[in-house]
């Protein structure tokens, strides 16, 4: 059993959530936008990144399937295809 942190979670200790805030802040990143904002965009990407998913459909679908462990990713829950798609193509 595992008794420590998941090695993607050890991995976004490195990432200043203050300095992600304030770049969110200032390029207005979270307007118009009620659940999915910036930050779970981020980290469904992350994931996505670290496990060389090729697609969006690939990356929603190993989420899904890991959907027990996704709190102790630091990943709220998981995402449909059409969600993060539309979040890319509206967010720089």
């Amino acid at each position: 059993m595992n008794s420590g942190k998941y090695v993607f979670a050890q991995l976004l200790h490195f990432i200043d959530r203050y300095e992600f805030e304030k770049c969110i802040s200032k390029y207005d990143g979270d307007f118009r936008t009620r659940e999915f904002n910036c930050w779970n965009q981020f980290l469904q990407l992350f994931f996505g990144q670290l496990t060389s998913r090729n697609s969006l459909r690939d990356i929603c679908t190993c989420l899904k399937a890991h959907k027990n462990k996704l709190y102790h990713l630091g990943i709220r829950s998981h995402v449909n295809q059409s969600t993060l798609s539309r979040a890319n193509d509206s967010r720089d």
